[in-house]
């Protein structure tokens, strides 16, 4: 079920707010980056790291865990600037801490 509130409320706010028909339309593109998700960060949307909604199945989780794991997987980057090494363990450690938490939150 998509969210609409966000682009009511921002709506009203943007044209109460600054009085003009363009401020209704601020008002409208910011409530719609928020039921978008787009300001939360991938902490508080563990789906956003696979580019996923919550809708999706449990196959398409782990066919994108296993995608990313394999691309961003440090072993497989063995050999390349040490650089280049610490960001691909930090983008594995994000993307195995969002599998968890998916798999966490489809448990309980």
């Amino acid at each position: 079920m998509t969210r609409w509130y966000g682009k009511f409320f921002g709506l009203i706010a943007g044209w109460l707010l600054l009085r003009h028909p363009a401020g209704g339309l601020l008002g409208l593109l910011i409530g719609h980056a928020f039921d978008a998700d787009w300001l939360k960060s991938t902490r508080e949307n563990p789906y956003r790291v696979f580019g996923l909604t919550a809708e999706a199945s449990d196959a398409e989780v782990d066919l994108a865990y296993r995608r990313l794991i394999s691309q961003y997987h440090p072993d497989k980057l063995a050999g390349v600037a040490p650089e280049l090494q610490r960001q691909a363990e930090v983008k594995a450690s994000e993307i195995n801490t969002a599998y968890d938490r998916i798999k966490i939150k489809r448990k309980g």
